[in-house]
Order: C-alpha cells, then structure tokens, then sequence
C-alpha cells in the first residue's frame, strides 16, 4: 500500500476562509430563523414548526481505524437525519477539520427544504467527519470510510437514508460506502442495495449528469432570472468563491453561454484574470492540485479585493458565512447566486436586497444536485441506465418549474426568493402532517 498522500485529484477542494469558523454564527439557528419567517407568510400549524424545529435523529460515532505507520486513531463521525415525512433522509457526506455537529444539523434542514421544494420524495439528512482528508493516503481515507460506513451500520439504508457527495468526497468515497453496505447485508440482497447511496460511479451504478448536477443547475435558475430580468448573459461577467465541484462546473457551463469568469478565490488565496480565466483549464488545474494556488493564469488579489471586484454575477460556492455585512456593501454583481449553502449571513442578505441585488438563494439555486441523485435513485431501483439528454432535459424542467413557482410566490406574496422557497416546501410538509396526523 503507497505510503504517499492521496493524489489531489481524488477529492474535491474544501475551501475555507479567516471568516468561515467564526465561532459566533450558529448555521443551525440561522436556518431555523428563515424557518420561522416562512411560517409566518403561509400560517403554518404551530405543531408543524415544532416537530421541524429539530432533527429526528443524531446520530455520533467515535470510531478507530488503523493508520499506515501502525497507528489507531480515533474518527468522530456524524449522520444527522432531520425529516424523513416525505421519503428517505437524503444528503451529503462531508470530510472537513471544521465539521460540528451544529453544520451538519442545519444542512439536514436544508436537505428537508431542497427535498420539499423540488417535489422529491425524500427528506433531509446530512453527515460528515471531522478530520482533513488531504492529511491521509489512499489506503487511510479506504479504511476511514468503510469503518465510518460499518458504524452507522443500519442507520443508512436504500430506503431508509441515503448519502451522497460533499465537500471533501467524490465518487470513489461513495463507491466504498456503497461496497462497504453491500458486505453487511445478506448475500440475497448485494444488488438491490446500490441505492444506498448516489454519486456513484457510472460504471459502479451511478448516472450520467451527477457530477456538472448542482452547477447546472445553478445555470437554469440563472438563465430564467436573466430572461426575466431582459438582462443579456453573453458578454457578462462573474466573480467565483470556491472553485471545486460546483463551482468550477458553473464556471465551464457558463463560458459555454458567453460569461466571463474574471476573479475566483478559494482556501489557497484569491486571483484576477481581467481577460477572463479559462474555466476549463483552471477547473483541470484545481482537480490536479486541490486549489487555484499557483494557477499561473491570473494575478494574486486580496480577499477583500475579490468581493468589490466590480461584475455582473457573483456566485459563491465555497462554505456558509462569507457574505457579511462588509463584503454585502462591497458586492457590486446584479446578482448572487449561492452555489454553497448559507453563503450569506441574514445581516448580508439584508444589505444586498436594500442595495436592489437580486439573490438566487442556496435552497432553490443549488437543488440540481439532489434532484439528479433522485434520478440516480430511480435508476438504481428500476434497473435502467439513462441518457446524459434524458438526465439534462428532466433537470431542466424540473429546474425551471421550481423556479417559477418561487418567482410567482414571492411576488403575489411580497417575500424574497429565500423565504418563498422555504414557505413552498413547508407548505408541502405541512400537508402531509395534516392527511397523515401525528402517530399516538
């Protein structure tokens, strides 16, 4: 087994900035907060915001794992499953040095909003572990994996709760997951269980269109308000935190529609390029080297430099917390569109809104990657295998749908994008708890 650290191709950057662990900012009562201004626009039953109010299960696991030099170490894991009222929870599976039980809790809500919104059968879950996955071999992250996988045991499940990919995994952490619950169940059941988690590979049972899913559709939502707004794509140009799986695919879909990528940022510093960066190129550069550090083709700026960079889209897409109040009054984009979920502060949203930025807000913007891991999910359970157009044309609509219901919503009702979206999928919630009532 090598010796070497993992070749940084294997695993998506995780950005991070002097702003992103600022101890002060609870993510979860942030979302929480967002949750109660929804329940007020659409009157929802105080029982209702109660069960919502917290997650159903968490779940922490300490685990040990054998590293190469001989060492046991012992992992803290975390699966948080927020709301299973409408389907299977759902989410993402992060490794970060900064995963807190509070993160992963306040994007489990958010994957019960996603859900909601974009009519899927799911609820919300969320998981990660708290160690940097850049610090370990190939061989170290395998076994990390698998006894993370092993310790939540039947906590996950095809029909039950099904990870997927985040900051710091990829496809091949869930090849391993998906391996790894196979061998725990009965020998009967080894193909029946592929579901148990999406963002696989293709040839592993994944589909096509997975990995570009959360970017595209980013670009869908960004297409309409364009086409709303009268405002003319080609020709613009765009300001990206976060170059990593969604960003960068972002960035490459929109050069394709004639939007220029002028500055980027990540953990390793920030760049500017007024001639435009070649996304493609600089999204090569970052899956060989974890980062835009050292990317030859742009030159070194400051943090605060990159946010009053002037342009007309500003989409960031590294962690939550980075648009505060300073760097809200700094933004001089049309539009944000949060490719991160919790991007922005309240206090930002605030300014941007009074300042007439439009926001294309996390719950609504960065929904494709979900709605593709649904599409992963469907297959898997019915034995088929889709086209890339099959898989591209059913996000679009299903995209373009959501986001003219939020449009329609929060005009009639006088909300933003952000409290629309959260009052649709509550709306929604809301229903089914009242067909189906509270269990004694």
């Amino acid at each position: 087994m090598s010796s070497k650290p993992i070749s940084q191709s294997n695993i998506p950057a995780a950005p991070q900035s002097a702003r992103s662990l600022v101890p002060e900012y609870d993510f979860f009562r942030v979302v929480q907060g967002y949750l109660d201004q929804a329940a007020k626009v659409i009157n929802l039953e105080p029982y209702v915001a109660t069960i919502l109010s917290q997650p159903k299960n968490e779940i922490i696991v300490n685990f040990p794992v054998k590293m190469d030099n001989g060492e046991v170490r012992l992992f803290k894991g975390y699966r948080v499953q927020h709301n299973n009222l409408l389907g299977p929870f759902k989410g993402g599976i992060r490794y970060a040095q900064m995963v807190t039980l509070d993160e992963v809790k306040a994007l489990a809500t958010m994957m019960t909003w996603k859900g909601s919104l974009m009519g899927l059968p799911y609820g919300g879950g969320k998981g990660g572990i708290k160690f940097d996955p850049r610090g370990v071999t190939k061989g170290e992250l395998q076994r990390i994996t698998r006894r993370f996988t092993h310790a939540l045991g039947e906590n996950i499940g095809p029909e039950y709760d099904i990870p997927a990919p985040d900051m710091g995994t990829n496809s091949q952490t869930m090849a391993w997951m998906m391996d790894t619950y196979s061998n725990m169940v009965g020998s009967n059941q080894k193909q029946s269980v592929k579901g148990v988690v999406t963002g696989k590979p293709v040839a592993s049972g994944g589909t096509l269109g997975r990995t570009k899913a959360t970017g595209q559709g980013m670009v869908h939502c960004l297409t309409e308000w364009a086409r709303d707004k009268g405002f003319n794509l080609e020709g613009s140009t765009m300001i990206v935190q976060g170059f990593g799986n969604v960003g960068s695919h972002f960035g490459v879909l929109l050069s394709k529609l004639g939007v220029s990528t002028i500055a980027v940022g990540d953990h390793s510093g920030y760049l500017y390029n007024p001639e435009g960066f070649n996304a493609h190129k600089l999204q090569d550069y970052v899956l060989q080297n974890g980062s835009i550090g050292g990317y030859p083709g742009g030159k070194s700026i400051t943090r605060d430099e990159f946010w009053g960079m002037k342009a007309d889209i500003c989409a960031p897409s590294a962690l939550e917390n980075q648009i505060g109040e300073v760097e809200a009054r700094a933004i001089q984009a049309k539009v944000v569109v949060e490719g991160a979920n919790g991007p922005t502060t309240p206090e930002g949203e605030k300014i941007l809104l009074e300042r007439g930025i439009d926001i294309l807000p996390d719950v609504l913007a960065n929904s494709g990657g979900v709605t593709v891991s649904y599409y992963e999910w469907v297959q898997n359970k019915r034995s088929e295998t889709w086209t890339l157009d099959e898989v591209d044309e059913k996000l679009e609509r299903a995209m373009k749908r959501v986001y003219k219901s939020v449009d329609d919503f929060a005009r009639q009702r006088k909300v933003d994008r952000r409290i629309a979206s959260y009052a649709l999928a509550l709306a929604r919630i809301e229903s089914v708890y009242k067909e189906r009532e509270i269990f004694p």
